[in-house]
């Protein structure tokens, strides 16, 4: 941990940087237990919603990095958590979903 040490604002710049991955894959997708409960209707799309909100909150953490250089490593690091969780998350939610099938609370209109 001793690679992204700082000047005490290290914490809250890996914070930040982590606060805003998952800000924006929520703004992509709903929760993992909505997705789980509602995988039947949500499967095919899912996946595609969270790597795209993963790719948006990495360009964001990218620059944040370059607009301040000296907590790039924070940032990167609480970035790449997020990103890391994130996937973790929504596959397990996924299969879970896929496996352990409940009650829907939602309906796809077609």
């Amino acid at each position: 941990m001793s690679s992204i040490e700082g000047n005490g604002n290290s914490g809250i710049a890996f914070l930040v940087a982590a606060g805003i991955v998952f800000e924006i894959i929520a703004f992509a997708c709903s929760s993992p237990q909505t997705a789980e409960i509602n995988i039947g209707t949500r499967g095919g799309t899912l996946m595609k919603w969270v790597h795209l909100g993963e790719a948006l909150g990495a360009a964001f953490v990218i620059v944040a990095s370059m607009v301040d250089p000296k907590r790039a490593k924070p940032i990167l690091a609480g970035g790449a958590v997020a990103i890391a969780s994130s996937e973790m998350f929504y596959r397990h939610a996924k299969q879970s979903g896929l496996e352990n099938p409940g009650p829907v609370t939602e309906q796809r209109y077609t």
